[in-house]
């Protein structure tokens, strides 16, 4: 078990429908953490950027993204979160996922998928919610969209104690995002790290990055900034969760409801 956990912000660029191009570059920023973070989280669909070209750029889960994403985690000891688009089953996910070094693999399938750029017409929705076990920490992942649904995230019981976005979230939305990061964390009484791209992609839409860390009582613990490549690594505190939890637990009185997918 971990008192802290290292997390490291890869706030990049995306090469747009180019997954070998980015393996490569995304290796490069990884490595360039090696030793330092327990945690490396990447943007949205990092490997093709935030497109709707699913036959051509969905791998398999037994393709060239997952195999190298195992490598880097165990190669740097760290784990190594993000999404990618992927077919299973003749059906196309924006897929999360988390692998730690010792090659624990979780998933997670984007609920809400944002109907404005078609998503919902590629993709399938995901059915059911994902929190990780890691270094005694639990930690929920989810991406990009779904940052504007509170009820999906809620933390019902201190379910988890982290809650991780990825997202290639456009500028002109850019305080919706950051707005919503911090609500999430105190409404959840959970750290949240949300991790954005920066560029322009093959559609035209800038993203400005704006990758933050905010602790559970809403306050901004890192930010990677506007509109430049940076990787920002932050600790994250077990005790101060532990803390605010005993000392104000409102989570105790929070409505009980049940979802319907």
């Amino acid at each position: 078990m971990a008192d802290s956990l290292r997390i490291s912000m890869i706030q990049a660029h995306i090469i747009w429908e180019d997954r070998d191009e980015n393996l490569g570059y995304y290796g490069e920023l990884i490595r360039r953490v090696n030793g330092k973070a327990d945690i490396v989280v990447l943007p949205e669909t990092f490997s093709t950027g935030f497109s709707m070209n699913v036959e051509k750029l969905a791998d398999t889960m037994e393709g060239p993204t997952i195999s190298t994403i195992q490598g880097w985690a165990k190669k740097y000891n760290t784990a190594v979160t993000g999404s990618f688009i992927v077919k299973e089953n003749g059906n196309c996910y924006n897929r999360g996922f988390f692998i730690t070094p010792d090659e624990k693999q979780y998933f997670y399938d984007k609920r809400h998928l944002f109907r404005m750029a078609n998503e919902d017409q590629y993709f399938s929705p995901g059915k059911k919610l994902t929190i990780i076990p890691y270094k005694g920490w639990n930690i929920c992942l989810q991406v990009c969209y779904d940052l504007r649904f509170p009820v999906w995230s809620r933390n019902v019981n201190n379910a988890y104690d982290l809650l991780i976005y990825v997202a290639n979230w456009p500028d002109a939305r850019k305080k919706v995002w950051k707005t919503l990061l911090q609500a999430r964390a105190i409404e959840n009484m959970a750290f949240v790290c949300g991790v954005n791209r920066v560029g322009i992609d093959g559609k035209g839409f800038v993203y400005r990055g704006d990758s933050l860390l905010y602790s559970p009582k809403g306050k901004k613990l890192a930010t990677a900034g506007k509109r430049e490549e940076i990787t920002r690594t932050h600790t994250i505190e077990k005790k101060d969760l532990l803390e605010l939890r005993e000392k104000f637990p409102a989570w105790k009185d929070a409505d009980s409801f049940t979802i319907d997918l």
